[in-house]
């Protein structure tokens, strides 16, 4: 039985953000792996599971989840050491590294899963995403990037891939999300897991510790594969 933990989803669940979650539930379905999904929102505790999942929100959302995440701070550092899989998308993603500062007001304290940090920009990132990995096979990544936030990536924290199309963590230096551990963070939307079905069997393989039998992906590929540099 694989145990999913859906963080505030009431909050963080923009751009069909649920539908990675729906991802990971159907691929272990079709191989006969059990799925139990928690939702997680505020006021809830949290106890272990085997992947964690965190949507993207706006600003007003985070600052309510950025508060609630530092009551778990210490327990899901603890699940991230252990070897548990977390996946976060924009918002999500950037309250996993240290903070984000918005244009006004205060930091909003992240849970630094990732040694990275986010700094609002002056300049809105929107359009298609191309990334090429080493680490998948098929090596690239799309999705649909809407974000202002900058975010710069430290110590042993590496991108979750290199830019192809679009403008990714902060449209300076070609690196695209973040990876530490089984720790994943990325901008790409749409829904992320549906386009990039590769990532979700990686996810489920680490979070489960056993390759995957293979399943019938003639049509994901091919949804995959027609999004590969395609300009906004």
């Amino acid at each position: 039985m694989l145990r999913i933990a859906h963080l505030y989803p009431k909050l963080l669940n923009i751009y069909g953000d649920g539908g990675n979650v729906l991802t990971l539930k159907k691929r272990c379905e079709w191989r006969g792996i059990g799925v139990n999904i928690d939702e997680i929102n505020v006021g809830d505790s949290i106890v272990e599971h085997d992947i964690y999942f965190i949507g993207g929100g706006q600003d007003l959302q985070q600052i309510e989840v950025s508060k609630e995440l530092q009551k778990h701070k210490e327990f899901l550092t603890a699940e991230r050491d252990r070897g548990a899989v977390f996946l976060g998308i924009c918002g999500g993603y950037q309250l996993m590294g240290h903070y984000y500062q918005p244009h006004e007001g205060d930091k909003l304290l992240g849970i630094s899963l990732l040694d990275a940090y986010t700094v609002a920009g002056n300049k809105r990132f929107i359009g298609n995403v191309t990334a090429k990995t080493g680490y998948l096979t098929p090596d690239t990544l799309v999705g649909f990037e809407n974000h202002s936030g900058l975010t710069y990536l430290q110590g042993e924290t590496k991108p979750l891939g290199t830019m192809v199309v679009g403008n990714g963590n902060n449209g300076q230096d070609k690196t695209e999300g973040a990876r530490f551990k089984n720790v994943f963070g990325t901008y790409m939307h749409g829904s992320f897991l549906p386009k990039n079905i590769h990532f979700a069997d990686y996810m489920i393989e680490l979070a489960i510790g056993e390759k995957l039998a293979p399943l019938d992906d003639e049509i994901e590929m091919i949804a995959h594969n027609s999004l590969i540099e395609k300009a906004y």
